[in-house]
């Protein structure tokens, strides 16, 4: 694309075309910026628009589109293509720092991002200069250009507070610290001299006070990984100016909104967690400073209210002092009774208590409670920070704090009991004690894992828990019901079996309230309680311990989904999922009635695909109905393929990328439960899937070949009857494949279902063909996961069409080539392969090899004979060696950014393995002695001398083991 007029103006009305709501207008601009993102100055075009354009919705869009363009291109995977020229990457690290810090905040964010994003790549060796270039505009004096420089060093930086050590990583934190520690301090000291000058300035306190916030983040970025020298030696400087902004209280930056916080809740929110820090990790060194942080972190939380805007600057106060209560170290601070109670009474129980903004988010922003509440992304609320404290004094004074609690806790249920429509908020705080206390341990997969033992959890549980899950208005008090649903599911490990199965038809009837949070709780929790394993059966509650609330449990899941603000609820999608797998075959009945629901919900998400984990479990629990019903009688598959063949249709002619993997799954699933034959439906598709459009998104390779491989298995012979014409497609599919180190093993399981299931006729014109691309690519890249791949894939061709014709294939490529590929590949390699089938498969062609090949008998080949033959015991006896080359790289599959969706398996379409000998062969060592047996009576003498001349001891030992097994003897 030239830089030029035409080309500024046909990219602003595609960019303004992908805003508009109608996705007829939407999709097919966005499908444009798409086709061209591959091409020459596209990304200079778009930063000349965020640049010059006058319209700064345009500008805006731009610099989205930018950020995101960078997100999916920057990054070079090998195998992929490279999308930005090297002319283009040059120029836009020459022009974007600049152009960052030239831009308005809206658009400087954006291109910060976009920094970020190509420093995590290209930083430091590709990009030496940038943070040169950066650290010298501190000296600028002009804030907006200050700020847009410690933004994108914040955005730069923060992933060392997430990356494992390594020496890659202190090399460039070292690097970081050589040229930008220095000045941060500088300019650090230098903004807090400005805000004392400017301190009846209430604009320019605004600015400055931003990039202290951000100064403070960089200073926690920097020293998250160890204390570096530099910040050790001025400890003073920082944590004495620390420790005033802590106590500063600037009338003028107070705000008036209850919500938002200010920038003086922000600053002291990330001071509290600097000092929380250097606390945790670097106590010693601490010490002298910790005393007075203490004191002036307690005089926070004794003195800020209880509005909103406080809460993160609240809960990372009290996460400070989590962390110090549970140092050994800072024992002695806590161990005062008194000091205890204070803690308890000033801090704990006020940020537990259930506030109307709490309510509010209840009701109006269920879904943004429930990520909180029941995911765990409440790091920064008043009540998790609150319940890390108790759990943290547990640590030391689990006695005392359980004793001092347990007053409260009943003090507030007192109160409750008396008035429970007025003082509801008191029971409530009252369970979330009670959880903070008992809770020592807690996984995803079993809830709460170890208790306190001084709370009685069952007795909780009948007095104070089962009383609302059995009050007969289930929408009354929606607050405290799900309290009880969740004391249900956190602590199902460690209540009775009887008192789950107690709860299960409570929790059914409860999927029928009308709060969203009350109704995702009860679906919640059913699928946790389904999903526990019990001591002698596959799952605690059996299908019939189910059977009686089955029918009510089924109706009311559907029907949840129709209630306000959960027509698209994960958790009752996955509810339905783990009801139809704990179920089973009691489900079929309702399946005709249910297939129509979630092939209409299917429908309808695929409008417009918005939530993924929805999506994901609405697959699965397609894949399930149909499993179980045609497990049970399989002629059932055509009415589900009337079903659903027509919303794939559209799936498929509308390229919902995100749904496509999943229907070639499902189809796949589909297509191997018809016994015998390809339908006619299928093979009118089945050109479609070779096209190679299909084949450019990652995320549909594992499924495509399933699919593939499912259209040979049930019919090879007809597609080489009436679609021969598409063998070198497929063939085309293949030879991508195997070009690429992420996809090569997909491409041989396609290759080994054509040579099982093919016609040896239909395939054989293209058999030497398929042989040199493989040589093609053991010259250019010889991966361990190619060569095991190639190991299985030369064997089971062995095993198809004799050790003859694979011993001519190769030497008719080049002569001799046949030993060049036992010599280097198969003896010293065969032990790397790994897998039941895969060992068996290549046992069973070994053998044959040694036992079927003349030319192993009587040419050159023969000194051969014997290490292949100590290979093939070697890989029966000895452990698998699994090593990887130094200099080998695996690439994760799931690494590759772009569009493409990565591929998203399900659980419940998974494919049965497929032995290709069967049962033809139970036992390959039996196998090797007979045909070993027969080989000797063919040429008596031959066998036992090549043996005892050249096998070793042992592994003579071990075939003398596998001959008596098998009855025979060499002659």
């Amino acid at each position: 694309m030239e830089l030029n007029e035409a080309n500024l103006q046909t990219l602003t009305e595609f960019l303004r075309k992908t805003l508009d709501p109608d996705p007829a207008i939407r999709r097919p601009a966005e499908k444009f910026l798409e086709s061209v993102e591959g091409s020459q100055n596209y990304p200079i075009l778009l930063l000349t628009l965020l640049e010059k354009s006058q319209d700064n919705v345009i500008r805006v869009c731009a610099a989205v589109t930018f950020k995101n363009y960078i997100k999916r291109n920057w990054r070079i995977v090998e195998d992929e293509p490279n999308k930005i020229s090297e002319q283009d990457r040059i120029s836009i690290k020459a022009n974007i720092v600049n152009l960052m810090l030239r831009s308005p905040e809206q658009i400087q964010k954006q291109l910060s991002d976009a920094i970020s994003i190509i420093g995590r790549e290209d930083f430091p060796q590709k990009w030496p200069d940038l943070l040169t270039e950066m650290v010298t505009r501190f000296q600028s004096g002009d804030f907006h250009i200050i700020n847009g420089v410690l933004r994108t060093a914040h955005s730069l930086f923060k992933r060392y507070r997430h990356e494992f050590k390594s020496n890659e990583l202190w090399l460039e934190i070292k690097l970081v610290l050589d040229t930008f520690a220095q000045p941060l301090t500088v300019l650090f000291k230098a903004t807090i001299e400005l805000c004392q000058t400017h301190s009846t300035d209430v604009n320019a306190l605004k600015v400055l006070f931003s990039s202290l916030t951000l100064i403070s983040k960089l200073f926690y970025s920097l020293n998250f990984q160890d204390l570096p020298e530099f910040f050790e030696d001025n400890m003073e400087t920082w944590m004495t100016n620390f420790h005033n902004l802590l106590t500063l209280d600037n009338k003028l930056l107070q705000t008036d909104d209850e919500e938002e916080a200010g920038l003086l809740e922000l600053l002291k929110s990330q001071i509290c967690d600097n000092a929380a820090l250097y606390a945790q990790k670097y106590d010693e060194e601490f010490q002298p400073y910790l005393p007075r942080f203490v004191t002036a972190i307690w005089n926070l939380l004794v003195t800020t209210g209880q509005e909103v805007k406080y809460d993160l600057l609240v809960s990372n106060a009290i996460q400070f002092l989590a962390s110090v209560c549970e140092r050994p170290h800072y024992k002695h601070l806590f161990e005062d009774q008194n000091t205890l109670t204070s803690i308890c009474e000033k801090v704990i129980v006020p940020n537990m208590e259930f506030r109307s903004a709490d309510e509010e988010a209840f009701e109006d922003n269920s879904e943004e409670y429930i990520r909180r509440d029941l995911e765990g992304s409440d790091i920064d609320t008043r009540r998790r920070a609150a319940c890390d404290l108790v759990r943290g004094l547990c640590k030391f004074f689990e006695g005392p704090v359980t004793g001092i609690f347990s007053g409260y806790v009943n003090s507030m249920l007192v109160e409750y009991a008396k008035n429970p429509g007025v003082n509801w908020k008191h029971k409530d705080a009252a369970i979330y004690l009670v959880t903070s206390l008992a809770s020592k341990a807690q996984t995803q997969k079993h809830g709460i894992t170890q208790a306190n033992e001084l709370v009685n959890l069952t007795e909780f549980f009948v007095n104070h828990i089962l009383t609302d899950l059995k009050s007969s208005n289930i929408n009354e008090f929606p607050v405290l019901k799900a309290d009880a649903i969740k004391y249900v599911m956190i602590f199902r490990s460690q209540l009775p079996k009887e008192q789950l199965l107690q709860a299960v038809p409570l929790l059914v009837i409860h999927l029928q309230a009308e709060s969203t949070v009350e109704h995702t709780y009860a679906a919640h929790a059913l699928e946790r309680l389904f999903t526990m394993r019990g001591a002698n059966t596959p799952t605690l509650i059996t299908p019939a311990e189910m059977a009686p609330f089955t029918d009510q449990l089924l109706t009311n899941l559907f029907k949840a989904l129709a209630l306000p603000g959960s027509s698209e609820n994960e958790y009752i999608m996955k509810a339905i999922m783990r009801s139809f797998s704990l179920l089973q075959e009691a489900i079929v009945p309702y399946v005709p009635t249910l297939i129509g629901q979630l092939t209409h919900k299917l429908l309808l998400v695929s409008k417009n695909p918005s939530k993924p984990h929805f999506n994901h479990y609405l697959f699965e629990s397609l894949c399930l109905s149909i499993r179980i019903t045609c497990k049970a009688n399989p002629v059932t598959v055509g009415s589900f393929e009337e079903a659903l063949f027509p919303v794939f249709t559209e799936i498929l002619q509308n390229d919902v990328q995100e749904f496509v993997p999943y229907v070639f799954q499902v189809m796949s699933l589909l297509l191997e439960i018809h016994s015998d034959s390809i339908p006619a439906s299928y093979m009118a598709l089945f050109p479609h899937l070779l096209q190679p459009v299909l084949w450019e998104r990652t995320g549909n390779i594992p499924p495509l070949v399933r699919l593939l491989q499912a259209y040979l298995e049930k019919g090879g012979a007809s597609i080489a009857g009436n679609a021969a014409d598409k063998i070198p497609g497929l063939l085309g599919v293949f030879q991508k494949l195997i070009a690429s180190k992420a996809n090569d093993h997909q491409g041989f399981y396609l290759l080994n279902s054509i040579i099982e299931h093919m016609p040896a006729e239909a395939i054989t014109q293209y058999r030497k063909q398929i042989f040199i691309l493989l040589f093609q690519r053991l010259q250019s890249s010889k991966t361990t996961k190619f060569i095991k791949s190639f190991l299985v894939f030369i064997n089971l061709y062995c095993v198809k069409y004799g050790a003859i014709a694979l011993q001519e294939i190769f030497d008719s490529i080049q002569p001799k080539m046949f030993s060049m590929v036992l010599e280097k590949i198969v003896i010293p390699e065969v032990q790397k392969v790994s897998g039941q089938v895969e060992k068996k498969i290549c046992a069973v062609g070994i053998t044959k090899v040694l036992t079927e090949c003349p030319a192993m008998m009587d040419t050159e080949y023969t000194k051969l004979w014997t290490p292949l033959l100590q290979a093939l015991i070697g890989l029966f006896e000895l452990p698998e060696d699994d090593s990887i080359p130094d200099d080998e790289h695996f690439i994760d599959i799931e690494d590759t950014p772009g569009y493409q969706t990565a591929f998203s398996q399900l659980a419940f379409a998974g494919k049965k393995e497929h032995d290709p000998i069967g049962d033809a062969v139970i036992n390959p060592k039996i196998l090797l002695a007979q045909s070993l047996h027969k080989l000797s009576t063919a040429c008596p003498g031959r066998v036992p001398s090549m043996l005892s001349t050249s096998l070793n001891a042992e592994a003579l030992q071990y075939l003398q083991g596998y001959l008596q097994a098998a009855s025979v003897q060499l002659v």
